[in-house]
């Protein structure tokens, strides 16, 4: 078995393209729906919403591998540039990768793509580190983007310290409901 796709069906590196490929933009899809309810778990604050958004991240990016996590990533934010709502609070549309929030939502497909490439750490302690650190990229860059508008103090105070307790939840969350798919996937 590579990773947790089965070696068989539209995953199997044998597998026609075609059928590969369908399998992939499904797996993209489910992985989009899945962002879009981890976003729709929302707590109010301005300027930047708390959601389970980097939750969703970092566990597609342990799941789906850094290529396809990346992918799955670049293709929820494509579809709230379009207008689709699902960002934080239903909201979609290109005006969010201009606001105080830009940062955070460009650096979503960073820590999906860390996550996947250190997914095979052991122990899981180990594991809810490496989703520490996805959500340090997110935290950075967001921290970086929302400062050009008020301020580094300001950003640190309403962009980053609320967010701490919640990353380190969430990490270890990610961590857990990893290793806990993967076990069960194994044993089918």
């Amino acid at each position: 078995m590579n990773g947790l796709l089965p070696e068989t069906g539209p995953f199997a590196p044998n597998a026609p393209i075609a059928l590969r490929l369908f399998g992939k933009a499904i797996l993209v899809l489910l992985g989009t729906a899945f962002l879009a309810l981890c976003s729709w778990v929302e707590v109010p604050m301005y300027p930047v919403p708390m959601t389970m958004q980097t939750f969703g991240v970092v566990l597609i990016g342990f799941l789906f591998g850094w290529r396809l996590g990346g992918v799955t990533v670049v293709a929820w934010l494509l579809e709230s540039a379009m207008g689709l709502p699902v960002l934080a609070g239903g909201a979609g549309g290109s005006i969010h990768f201009v606001g105080p929030t830009a940062g955070y939502l460009f650096a979503f497909p960073l820590a999906a793509v860390l996550a996947g490439l250190l997914r095979n750490v052991r122990p899981i302690w180990l594991l809810a580190l490496v989703a520490a650190a996805g959500h340090l990229v997110v935290i950075a860059v967001g921290v970086s983007w929302l400062a050009q508008s008020i301020g580094w103090s300001d950003a640190w105070l309403h962009g980053a310290s609320p967010f701490l307790i919640g990353m380190v939840l969430k990490s270890a969350l990610a961590a857990a409901a990893f290793v806990a798919i993967r076990r069960k996937w194994r044993q089918v």
